[in-house]
């Protein structure tokens, strides 16, 4: 076991050049009992280190500390881990991922603690982006993050690392809460169609049992699929079995829910909601339910804009069952402001003129959403297409195809592209 003095040393030396910082990876690596033995005198050793240049042995020694830092320390262990992960070396950090990540988590806990969860959000996605090779790699950081913005209710922060394109994943677990957390973040937002996407690939993953995620994700995936298309449908073939047997004994009350809604009649959907209020507030989705009886009224409203051209106040209170013709008024004042409908109140004789959409699809604002649309797509068919060519010419794919194949035909070998050579 060598000396603090000699270990200072060595960090101050070696985190120069890549041939220096892989031996003194290998030194830290060895010095790790010790580290952990001396972890409650280490805390004066980071003064004599440069987080900025000596990133590696910063970080070995800082995790040492976090994890014998108790009671009032925790505070300045937050700004101490902040403010490495600000100044850290992203190519010295990534030598040893699974520490940084231990910091990192280190400081989501002690955030929690301290009930102070927004002083994490900016560090942690830091710390996302430099722990990321690029940015269509999930790491297990992200969870972490989107927690803490989803407690802090910075959602727009949690939004910029949900616009990225994930196509890397390297554990299940992680994609399953990254999607969660994110599809919360955007019912926060009310980005109900982004929301839907997340929870989706949640549901639809391949999975050999039933999760509390999975579980959770259903059930705001109903909630949500009424709110944003007025329906709910259900999920394609390739679903895992796991879902449609065990759906019914977690999540039977949303189907109900779902069954009412498609009457139309909010009688009926109010009378689901009082049977089942403790079960919507045990699963802390009360909130998104009084949603969903919200966007029915608004679902009838849309319906009288297809059958009348002009129809009064108190005719749309009655036939959407409002108890006022204020609170019809309030409705349709509620869906113009929100291009829901287009539509004219005439305040004299209560009479209310419903219209066509005026979008006409050809300003120039319109076009440059359909260009950088169409741009998008493009950029995912290709992507798509390397990804199908990489797993083609992928030895073990083609290995595990063999084996489940007793004969194989010329024909079976057409799509494998002609750069793989055996």
């Amino acid at each position: 076991m060598e000396s603090a003095e000699a270990m200072i040393a060595h960090i101050q030396g070696l985190s120069s050049t890549p041939e220096d910082l892989a031996h003194l990876h290998n030194l830290l690596k060895q010095s790790e009992d010790s580290l952990e033995s001396q972890a409650p005198n280490l805390g004066p050793l980071l003064t004599q280190l440069d987080p900025s240049k000596h990133s590696l042995g910063y970080l070995y020694i800082l995790e040492a500390c976090a994890s014998a830092t108790r009671g009032e320390q925790e505070n300045e262990l937050v700004s101490t881990i902040a403010k490495f992960i600000d100044s850290c070396v992203t190519e010295q950090i990534r030598l040893a991922p699974e520490k940084f990540v231990s910091v990192c988590r280190k400081l989501k806990d002690e955030t929690m603690q301290l009930q102070m969860p927004i002083r994490g959000v900016a560090p942690l996605r830091t710390a996302v982006r430099k722990l990321q090779p690029t940015s269509e790699h999930l790491t297990t950081l992200h969870p972490d993050f989107l927690v803490l913005c989803l407690l802090a209710k910075c959602y727009k922060a949690g939004l910029s690392i949900l616009e990225d394109d994930i196509v890397e994943v390297e554990q299940p677990r992680d994609l399953f809460l990254y999607c969660y957390y994110g599809g919360m973040i955007c019912i926060g937002l009310k980005r109900f169609r982004k929301a839907l996407e997340l929870l989706y690939y949640v549901i639809t993953s391949p999975m050999s049992s039933m999760n509390a995620i999975a579980v959770e994700s259903y059930k705001k995936y109903i909630l949500v699929s009424l709110i944003h298309n007025g329906q709910f449908s259900n999920f394609p073939k390739y679903t895992s079995s796991v879902i449609s047997r065990n759906q019914k004994n977690f999540c039977q009350y949303y189907n109900e829910l779902a069954t009412s809604y498609a009457s139309g009649k909010i009688s009926e959907l109010q009378a689901c909601l009082e049977t089942y209020r403790e079960k919507f507030v045990t699963d802390n989705n009360v909130g998104l339910v009084k949603q969903v009886v919200s966007s029915l009224y608004k679902r009838n409203i849309q319906r009288l804009t297809q059958m009348y051209l002009t129809l009064s106040l108190q005719d749309i209170a009655n036939t959407v069952e409002l108890n006022t013709t204020k609170e019809a008024e309030m409705h349709v004042l509620q869906m113009i402001q929100d291009g829901e409908i287009f539509a004219t109140i005439n305040q004299k004789d209560g009479m209310v003129s419903f219209h066509e959409d005026p979008e006409q699809y050809k300003s120039c604002e319109m076009i440059e959403h359909i260009d950088s649309s169409i741009q998008r797509l493009m950029a995912l068919s290709r992507k798509v297409t390397a990804m199908d060519e990489q797993i083609s010419s992928d030895p073990i794919y083609l290995a595990k195809i063999g084996r489940e194949r007793q004969r194989f035909d010329l024909e079976d070998f057409d799509t494998v592209p002609q750069k793989f050579h055996m």
